[in-house]
C-alpha cells in the first residue's frame, strides 16, 4: 500500500519507518523542511533504536521519501495517517488544531483528486468524538461523502520510546477502530507478517482504549511508589515487595479484577486499604492513590443510590446481598450499604440472596447483619420469582441461569440497575449496567 505519514516526530517517524520495513511505500509529510531533507537522505529525525537503519533501507530503495506537500502526499497515496502532536491545554483538554489542519489539508487535495475512496487514520492520541469531528472537516474541505469518497478510521499508537520499533514489529494487540468492515479488514492488512492479537472494534471505542491504556500504566506507576515509600517507611524493600506481588499473575498481574462493575467489600479489601494508609499517616507519608481508594468506592455506591431516587420506584428489589457471588459474607458489602441507604430514605425493600439463609449465618457475619440491618429477615424473600416479579425496579449483582431466566421474562415496566453483567437475554425492556 502507499501510505502517508502527516507528522515526522517520534510516533510518525517510527510510524513510516515501520511501515517501509513491511513493505509499504511511505511519504512522510511535515511542515518542517529540515525533518523532510533528514527523512529523504535516509536519516531519522527522531533518536529511536532501529529507526535509522529502517529509514537508510527505505531510502535507498525508494519506499520512503518526504514532502511539505500534503497535496502531493494524498495523491500519491492510498491512505493518509495523521500522527502529529495533541499536547494539552493549560486547563488540561487536548489541542486538536494540528489534528484539524491536516484534515483541512487532506481534504483540500481531495477536492483536487480523481481517487475514488481514500482512508484517513487518525494515529495521534485522541478523545472519543474525534474522528468523528476530523469527519465532518473532511467532508466540508474535500466535497465528499464519508463512506463514499472518504473513510476515516483510528489505529492508536502503543509505542514506548526507546523500545518503539520492537513494539511495532512485536506488539501484544494490534487495534483498529472502523465503523465499517472494509475498513477495518485494509487497515489489518497493513500489518501482514507480524505476529499478534488483532481486534476491529468501533471507532470511539478504539479512541478510549488508548486512554485507559495510558491511564492504567500511569496508575501502576503511582501504585507501585507508593507501595515503595510506605515500605521504605517501614524500613523494608519496596522493591522486593512489588517484585513478589507480581509473580502472581493469577490475581495481580492479570484480568482479575479488571472489568467495570460495582464497589468492593467483604471482610478484607476495605478494612486492609483502611489499615494501610492509617499507618501511612502515621508516619507522614503522603499516599495519594491508594487514600483516594475508599473514598473512590463510596461514591460507586452513592452512584447508584442518586440513580435510584432519580427513579422513584415504589419498591427495590434486591437479587443478591453478600459482597459477590458464592458467599454469604455480608461483612462490609456495598450492596447491604445501598440497602441501608434506601431504608433509611423509606424505600420500600424486599433481598433474595441464593446463599443467605439468616438461621444460618453465625459468628461476626451474624453479627453485623443484626448491627447494621437488624430487620433483615422481615426483608429476606425464599423465592427469588417474589422478589422479581414484586419490584418496581431490581438491583442485581448475582446473576445464574435461573436467576437471569426469571429476569429475561419480569414484568415489562421492572427496571433492572445491573451490578454483576447478568446475560444478554436479560438485558430485555427497561435496563441499565452500573457503568456500561
Amino acid at each position: 500500500m502507499n501510505i502517508a505519514v502527516f507528522g515526522l516526530g517520534y510516533v510518525g517517524t517510527v510510524t513510516a519507518a515501520c511501515f517501509s520495513h513491511l513493505g509499504h511505500t511511505t511519504i512522510g509529510v511535515d511542515t518542517d523542511p529540515v525533518k523532510v531533507d533528514l527523512l529523504n537522505s535516509g536519516n531519522s529525525p527522531v533518536l529511536e533504536p532501529g529507526v535509522p537503519e529502517m529509514l537508510d533501507a527505505g531510502a535507498a530503495d525508494g519506499r520512503i521519501t518526504a514532502t511539505t506537500s500534503a497535496h502531493d502526499a494524498v495523491h500519491a497515496s492510498d491512505i493518509s495517517m495523521i500522527c502529529v502532536g495533541t499536547p494539552s491545554h493549560a486547563n488540561g483538554g487536548i489541542e486538536l488544531a494540528y489534528i484539524e489542519g491536516v484534515c483541512r489539508d487532506i481534504g483540500d487535495a481531495l477536492s483536487e483528486s480523481d481517487q475514488p475512496h481514500h482512508t484517513v487514520v487518525i494515529r495521534s492520541t485522541v478523545l472519543p468524538g474525534t474522528a468523528a469531528r476530523a469527519a465532518e472537516i473532511l467532508a466540508e474541505s474535500s466535497g465528499r461523502t464519508e463512506g463514499d469518497g472518504f473513510s476515516v478510521a483510528v489505529n492508536p499508537e502503543f509505542l514506548r520510546e526507546g523500545q518503539g520499533v520492537a513494539d511495532f514489529l512485536e506488539p501484544s494487540l494490534i487495534l483498529v477502530g472502523a465503523d465499517d468492515e472494509a475498513t477495518g479488514d485494509l487497515l489489518i492488512g497493513l500489518y501482514e507478517g507480524i505476529e499478534a492479537k488483532r481486534l476491529v472494534e468501533g471507532v470511539r471505542t478504539a479512541e478510549m482504549v488508548k486512554y485507559a491504556n495510558n491511564s492504567w500504566h500511569a496508575a501502576k506507576v503511582t501504585f507501585a511508589n507508593e507501595i515503595g515509600i510506605v515500605a521504605q517507611a517501614l524500613e523494608l524493600d519496596g522493591p522486593r515487595v512489588m517484585e513478589i506481588l507480581c509473580q502472581d499473575t493469577k490475581l495481580n498481574t492479570s484480568a482479575a479484577y479488571l472489568r467495570p462493575g460495582f464497589a468492593f467489600g467483604g471482610s478484607c479489601l476495605p478494612k486492609d486499604v483502611r489499615a494501610i494508609t492509617h499507618a501511612a499517616r502515621s508516619m507522614d507519608v503522603a499516599t495519594p492513590l491508594l487514600s483516594s481508594l475508599l473514598m473512590s468506592n463510596t461514591i460507586q455506591v452513592q452512584r447508584v443510590v442518586d440513580r435510584l431516587i432519580e427513579l422513584e420506584p415504589a419498591t427495590v428489589g434486591f437479587v443478591g446481598l453478600a459482597f459477590k457471588s458464592g458467599t454469604d459474607d455480608l461483612r462490609e458489602s456495598p450492596i447491604v450499604e445501598l440497602a441501608e441507604r434506601l431504608l433509611g430514605k423509606g424505600f420500600d425493600c424486599s433481598i433474595f440472596d441464593p446463599d443467605i439463609s439468616l438461621p444460618d449465618l453465625i459468628g461476626e457475619n451474624r453479627m453485623f447483619i443484626l448491627s447494621e440491618i437488624p430487620h433483615l429477615h422481615k426483608m429476606l424473600a425464599e423465592d427469588p420469582a417474589d422478589v422479581i416479579n414484586n419490584s418496581s425496579v431490581l438491583v442485581v449483582s448475582k446473576s445464574s441461569p435461573e436467576i437471569d431466566a426469571l429476569l429475561a421474562n419480569r414484568p415489562a415496566d421492572t427496571h433492572v440497575i445491573d451490578l454483576t453483567g447478568i446475560s444478554a437475554d436479560a438485558r430485555v425492556g427497561s435496563y441499565e449496567g452500573v457503568a456500561w
